[in-house]
């Protein structure tokens, strides 16, 4: 029974995290921009990327349609009242596909996309609703791969030692230990590596900036640290399960929001 017990509480830790990984990750920012929409009574989806990088550069691909005569995107330097410019996007056998200008690391562009049929007929235009596209210095797989893996593990044993405070039953001390361990390499140590190679600023959360990510690894942090250091002489569940509720909540904001952003008249890079 004990067996069953913990299976069913690392199961249950396993859906939650999931869930809110995979909230996190559509909600936020560098989600493709997805589009549903009507080509002579044939549906028409493709999506539009948010997400390039300076060394890669941003190829905006939409997939080719017998209905579709031609295909433009229009984009401007975001944000600021800059003016738009256009370029035709070329076909091939599967693909429209056109090269946006590549930009400095945490510039954004903004762009929508014109549909045209054979005749020149406007067949779809996105201008109410454009992509905003973020670019970004490439980060070694050695340093990202082990970031993202620990800060998943890092929820993965925050929520399982929330439940097992909750239901009163598994080591939920020893689990919140390792939960701020995995924080504390994960978010504290690789995460602002990670922006470094990505942005070229390795910490923009307080008090140096306002960047979201950095300012929501701080808050987990600091009331993991609270909840580990109230534990150590003895039980305090309710300390655990709000340091928990606190990830899952600042966690449940869309990663990437109110990121680094790269002034285009100023030239230097902003946050919050």
């Amino acid at each position: 029974m004990k067996v069953v017990k913990i299976i069913l509480i690392w199961v249950a830790a396993i859906v939650i995290t999931l869930s809110a990984a995979i909230y996190q990750r559509m909600t936020g920012p560098t989600y493709p921009l997805r589009f549903k929409t009507e080509v002579n009574g044939e549906a028409y989806k493709f999506k539009l990327t948010r997400s390039a990088s300076i060394g890669k550069g941003c190829t905006v691909e939409i997939p080719a349609n017998e209905n579709v005569a031609k295909a433009k995107i229009v984009y401007r330097k975001y944000p600021g009242n800059f003016k738009y410019d256009t370029l035709s996007m070329n076909k091939d056998t599967a693909t429209w596909n056109v090269q946006l200008p590549v930009q400095p690391a945490a510039a954004k562009l903004e762009y929508f996309a014109l549909l045209y049929n054979e005749n020149g007929k406007l067949l779809f235009e996105n201008s109410d609703n454009t992509a905003i596209v973020r670019f970004k210095g490439d980060v070694p797989a050695i340093v990202l791969t082990p970031h993202i893996i620990l800060m998943f593990l890092a929820m993965l044993f925050s929520t399982a030692a929330m439940l097992m405070a909750v239901f009163k039953f598994g080591n939920f001390r020893l689990t919140s230990f390792v939960t701020l361990g995995l924080l504390a390499v994960g978010g504290l140590i690789l995460g602002p590596i990670v922006q470094h190679y990505a942005f070229g600023e390795a910490w923009t959360g307080w008090p140096y900036g306002k960047d979201l990510t950095d300012n929501k690894t701080l808050i987990t942090a600091i009331f993991w640290i609270g909840a580990v250091v109230l534990n150590i002489k003895k039980p305090r569940r309710w300390a655990v399960i709000i340091a928990a509720v606190v990830l899952l909540a600042v966690y449940s904001i869309p990663h990437s929001a109110r990121g680094s952003e790269f002034d285009h008249k100023s030239g230097e890079i902003v946050t919050g």
